[in-house]
């Protein structure tokens, strides 16, 4: 009972404004008990003691709750309640994704705030949170390549990797071409239809053993689409120049040096984009444009039947109504 109605929905709720008549039917109707109450003076009711009351007496006033009852139902019928049947035939279709993140030191540059890879972590978890639908992994590389996390639809355990990740969790250097090849080794023996990888970074490829451009080869052989984001501003960026230790760097003002050229080849060789984020917000809309052109799959039928329920309340406030207007002549009829 509880279920059904929970269905129930009402589309013409503006007759509920009716109900407001309910307590000024009532108030009406003390009004005029009041107003036909007789009076007269009696020296003692000792003689009225022993009467009891008839059941007429006690039950005088359920001809005007009934109305009252009658006129709700109505209402109600004229709201139109309505129940709804449907079933949906949904397909979803996921995209894999790898992201490769360059964590060499010149990713602590200041241009971004608080720098360049605290700025990019911020924004892929984002990115992550948009993309529900999809399979999602994480390779960082520096002179040397590693897969944080493999391709999962647990973004939770994805997301909770990312604030670990810093500068000295492998070596020094910018291997692009290794960080690109090792996520599509990830990505590789992926059954998705649409296979990516997101590269970032900011410098240029100094180290590694595979070539930015054949890891480009290997995955446009694989089919997957590589999206390259330079990251650093234009001119000089207080970058660090020397390492203290582990978590102290000495900084400078540097030229930021980005490979645009061989990033562009890597992503128009394989049906990618190339894009330059120079601060946090044209980062924060480099991973929209991707967002829109990576767009998962989702087709969707849908059927929806409403059914009436209307009739029952109303015949139910006709019975009601025929109720009280035949007790009104029969049990509870007044006598002139």
């Amino acid at each position: 009972m509880i279920s059904y109605f929970s269905d129930i929905q009402f589309a013409e709720k503006q007759w509920f404004w009716l109900m407001c008549a309910l307590p000024l039917m009532i108030i009406w109707y003390i009004w005029r008990l009041k107003k036909h109450e007789g009076e007269f003076n009696y020296s003692s009711f000792a003689l009225f003691h022993k009467i009891r009351s008839s059941g007429k007496a006690k039950f005088r006033h359920s001809l005007f709750v009934l109305r009252l009852f009658a006129f709700a139902l109505l209402i109600a019928a004229l709201a139109r309640p309505q129940s709804r049947s449907s079933w949906k035939d949904s397909k979803t279709e996921g995209i894999d994704i790898v992201i490769s993140m360059d964590v060499s030191p010149s990713m602590l540059a200041k241009d971004f705030k608080p720098n360049r890879l605290e700025a990019a972590k911020d924004v892929m978890i984002d990115f992550i949170d948009a993309r529900v639908n999809d399979r999602i992994g994480l390779v960082i590389f520096g002179g040397e390549a590693f897969t944080q996390c493999p391709l999962t639809s647990d973004h939770k355990v994805l997301k909770n990797m990312i604030p670990a990740i810093r500068p000295g969790m492998v070596a020094d250097g910018t291997a692009i071409g290794l960080g690109l090849a090792t996520a599509v080794g990830r990505i590789k023996d992926s059954k998705a239809k649409s296979k990516v990888v997101i590269l970032i970074s900011d410098g240029v490829s100094n180290m590694g053993e595979i070539p930015p451009l054949t890891a480009a080869e290997l995955a446009k052989t694989m089919e997957a689409r590589v999206y390259c984001i330079g990251v650093g501003t234009r001119g000089k960026a207080l970058t660090p120049v020397a390492r203290y230790t582990e978590t102290e760097y000495e900084y400078d003002y540097v030229d930021v040096d980005i490979d645009e050229k061989t990033m562009t080849e890597i992503s128009d060789m394989t049906g990618g984009k190339y894009f330059r984020a120079t601060d946090k917000e044209s980062l924060k809309n480099v991973y929209k444009e991707i967002d829109k052109m990576e767009k998962t799959i989702i087709s969707e039928k849908s059927f929806t039947n409403k059914a009436e329920h209307f009739l029952p309340l109303a015949l139910a406030a006709a019975i009601i109504l025929l109720l009280e207007f035949l007790l009104r002549f029969t049990i509870f009829r007044a006598v002139p």
